[in-house]
């Protein structure tokens, strides 16, 4: 192995060094303008008309961009550097070219109600795992979701507590309970995205306007009233108030597992119904159904000659003379003497 000097190597540095400059070397008639914020180059040279139809088109336009390129970068390496972890970044400066933009800035999301309240409390959001042990299989299994660990919808069997009705459903119950969380949180989903466009949030069965009508305020008030840990049981009433309509009660029906001496009445009255030649009327309804009825027809007939009464005449009837009989006139009805 021959021997190597040291001026040899270094000729080899030089010759090195010169290849690499001349690599990143260009030369512009006219210096480019440089946006570095935007890393945006502009070249105000003009194309060399010539070499674009001589040379292929494709060719001379990429030794174009790359030249234009080499030249933004040697001018980001003239901005100061820092070393973050293993690499070198450059802080660029603020841009100077305004760039068009279709749709405006992005505003940032409105906080929702939770979020204001754990800021205000100091509460840290912890992020937890997606995957838990499951006790009961033995193995991994989601958090959330499908399939996932301690999933109680799908039990078989639920122990009653000592607390509860032994006849009550304990599965409807759950899953009753499920459909309430669901639609609780779709609820605070929409006071959110409400509370974020700056709207009216509704509450919870009033609608808030800015004109509420009596059955309105008559409807809010009896929802404030039962908003309590007895459901209005307790409540006292206000003189000469009365209950709002359409409140949508639900129709009570009996229970599966009651009295059966009850439920024997029950069929025993149908049957008699049915078996009965005579259909069962109900005096009282009859006699008030006829009442207004009659009452109907006065009232229409009254509508219809307003001005008649007793004694008196009806509009376009014939005029009575002395002694109360008919006075005929021209075009009446008597005859001439």
């Amino acid at each position: 192995m021959a021997a190597i000097t040291a001026e040899q190597v270094l000729a080899q540095v030089e010759k090195d060094e010169a290849e690499t400059l001349q690599l990143i070397t260009v030369h512009k008639e006219l210096e480019l303008q440089f946006d570095l914020g935007n890393l945006l180059a502009i070249d105000p040279n003009p194309p060399d008309t010539k070499a674009f139809r001589q040379q292929n088109r494709a060719e001379y336009l990429r030794s174009l961009a790359r030249d234009n390129t080499q030249l933004l970068i040697n001018q980001l390496w003239t901005l100061p550097t820092e070393r973050v972890q293993e690499s070198v970044v450059v802080k660029l400066p603020d841009p100077s070219t305004r760039l068009p933009r279709e749709k405006p800035v992005p505003k940032p999301r409105a906080p929702t109600r939770w979020e204001e309240f754990a800021k205000l409390k100091g509460i840290q959001k912890k992020k937890k795992t997606n995957l838990v042990w499951d006790e009961q299989h033995k193995e991994w299994r989601r958090r959330w979701g499908y399939n996932r660990a301690k999933d109680n919808t799908k039990d078989w069997l639920i122990e009653v507590p000592s607390t509860a009705d032994p006849g009550e459903d304990q599965f409807a119950k759950r899953m009753k309970a499920k459909k309430e969380r669901v639609a609780k949180n779709e609820l605070n989903r929409l006071r959110n995205l409400a509370r974020a466009d700056k709207g009216k949030v509704p509450g919870v069965g009033l609608t808030p306007t800015s004109t509420p009508s009596k059955d309105m305020l008559g409807k809010a008030m009896h929802i404030a009233k039962r908003a309590t840990a007895s459901a209005g049981k307790f409540q006292d009433k206000l003189p000469k108030e009365k209950e709002p309509k359409n409140m949508g009660k639900k129709r009570k029906f009996q229970p599966l597992l009651g009295d059966f001496k009850v439920e024997k009445n029950k069929q025993l009255d149908i049957l008699k119904i049915m078996d009965s030649k005579k259909p069962r009327m109900d005096v009282s309804k009859a006699v008030n159904k006829q009442m207004r009825e009659e009452d109907a027809e006065a009232a229409a007939k009254r509508r219809k000659n307003p001005k008649k009464g007793k004694g008196g005449r009806g509009r376009g009837g014939p005029k009575k003379g002395k002694g109360g009989q008919k006075a005929a006139g021209k075009g009446g009805k008597g005859r001439r003497k």
